[in-house]
């Protein structure tokens, strides 16, 4: 490091030490990192079913998974502008519902708000929480979610448990609906950062 000014040699002595604190908590969790080197080809990949049922006057309060923690505001409630839903929904491997004592695969929870005036848009924010012997951990998404496109992509964040500090996507697809009151998400969800 000769010849280079304290700042310098300051910057490049953090940029290391975070380097190695990086391979030390890899290593410190016992795991490898993979990092997929091409989209087509991602380290995991599921696709999983996300049920929202929204809390209303007509829903019973046993059925429910969401609910409105507010109203619309007045510049366009035929778009929800404003509102904001926070939702605990069971989220299966297959596109029915859990019946009787079946436990879904994963719990999404979180929320989304609608984000447009002028048409239907939202955003997402959730934690899917596994809790079973096939995965224990959480994955997390976040993104806009744009219902005029058939299709939209959410990122994967991270992670915990069996998807320790995970990266991918998330598409989304309207699979099913009953006015507000339910909806279904298909989830494609492709990891391409994975530690195992």
């Amino acid at each position: 490091m000769q010849g280079l000014a304290p700042s310098s040699k300051l910057s490049l002595s953090v940029v290391v030490v975070l380097f190695l604190l990086g391979l030390a908590s890899a290593a410190a969790h016992g795991r490898k990192r993979i990092v997929s080197s091409s989209s087509d080809e991602p380290c995991t990949k599921m696709t999983l079913y996300l049920h929202d049922i929204l809390y209303d006057v007509v829903n019973n309060t046993a059925n429910a998974t969401s609910a409105e923690a507010t109203k619309p505001t007045a510049l366009s409630k035929s778009t929800f502008f404003g509102e904001l839903v926070v939702f605990d929904d069971p989220v299966t491997e297959r596109n029915a519902l859990p019946v009787g004592k079946e436990v879904p695969a994963a719990r999404g929870q979180g929320f989304y708000f609608y984000d447009k005036k002028e048409s239907f848009n939202a955003w997402f924010g959730l934690s899917l929480v596994f809790n079973s012997t096939t995965h224990r951990g959480i994955i997390n998404l976040m993104g806009a979610d744009i219902m005029s496109q058939k299709t939209r992509d959410i990122s994967v964040v991270g992670g915990t448990g069996d998807f320790f500090m995970t990266r991918g996507i998330a598409t989304l697809q309207l699979d099913a609906n009953e006015g507000t009151a339910y909806f279904r998400l298909k989830m494609d969800i492709k990891l391409y950062e994975c530690y195992v």
